[in-house]
């Protein structure tokens, strides 16, 4: 893509308040497209569009999402950027059937979590299951958002430009506590990154789940947003309700939310976070 045309492209995203992931996939599918034709997106018809994705479903065999996804990237350069808002395209295929997230059961959750010896770890896997954080909202956090005077802890900007705010669990407190004690990170992030002026990436958590789950000898499919939908899903069973449960997990829709529906089993009484129902060993604490 040329250049020019990439910056008018990054520019409409931008000011969209388009996601920096959303942005760098969108400007990534149209520069697949110029790859394939070998010309620049904006010398590319409508018909050549519409043969590439037929070409990714029939021939890369990518799945509905994929296409999908390539889809609205390239209908959004179009209508957006090149201003041709008559620009549409057809996805071949059916979208495929709706797929239930496995969830870990409260053993599996109890060696999860107690499984590491790091307390930056430790932490980051407690946070992820006791507020229901994503990958990204995770990384963002800073000590500030940490309010144990109201306990709630505040996402910033979570997914869709959306704050927010979660219950905070008196044992991620502690937990946490016990963290900065031990870890003395640099102020700016709750859980820095390489350098620690830099917050922490999404591969960091995704790969402390994934290390973190092998010690403990969970084979189940699935990476650190599995704690995410424990959390939901506990919640769901602890009698919350399903609105509350929208809300406190940043969810458009609530029918993002009533897939839990499906998952959980009733078990009772309210609670602040599926955290506090967890019973764990006595346990030596975490050293650094």
């Amino acid at each position: 893509m040329a250049l020019s045309l990439r910056q008018r492209m990054t520019n409409d995203l931008k000011v969209r308040g388009m996601a920096e992931n959303t942005q760098k996939a969108y400007l990534l599918a149209v520069s697949a497209l110029a790859r394939h034709y070998n010309l620049s997106p904006d010398k590319i018809s409508a018909e050549e569009i519409q043969q590439y994705l037929i070409y990714l479903h029939d021939e890369r065999h990518l799945c509905w999402q994929s296409c999908n996804a390539a889809r609205h990237a390239i209908r959004f350069f179009c209508r957006i950027t090149l201003k041709r808002p008559e620009a549409d395209f057809y996805i071949p295929g059916a979208k495929q059937p709706s797929k239930l997230p496995q969830i870990l059961n409260d053993d599996e959750l109890v060696r999860l979590l107690t499984v590491s010896t790091n307390p930056k770890h430790r932490a980051i896997l407690m946070t992820a299951f006791a507020a229901g954080l994503r990958a990204s909202e995770l990384c963002r956090l800073k000590p500030g958002d940490i309010d144990s005077k109201r306990m709630c802890l505040r996402v910033d900007q979570g997914k869709g430009c959306k704050d927010r705010y979660v219950p905070l669990s008196v044992r991620l407190l502690d937990q946490l506590r016990d963290y900065w004690r031990r870890a003395s990170p640099p102020a700016q992030w709750l859980f820095a990154g390489h350098p620690t002026d830099r917050a922490m990436t999404r591969s960091g958590p995704s790969w402390i789940y994934r290390t973190a789950a092998k010690k403990a000898c969970i084979n189940k499919p699935g990476g650190i947003h599995t704690l995410r939908h424990n959390y939901a899903t506990g919640l769901l069973e602890a009698g919350v309700e399903l609105c509350v449960i929208q809300r406190r997990m940043g969810h458009r829709s609530i029918s993002s939310t009533m897939r839990y529906l499906h998952i959980a089993q009733d078990k009772g009484e309210s609670t602040s976070s599926p955290l506090d129902l967890l019973e764990f060993p006595e346990i030596d604490p975490p050293r650094s």
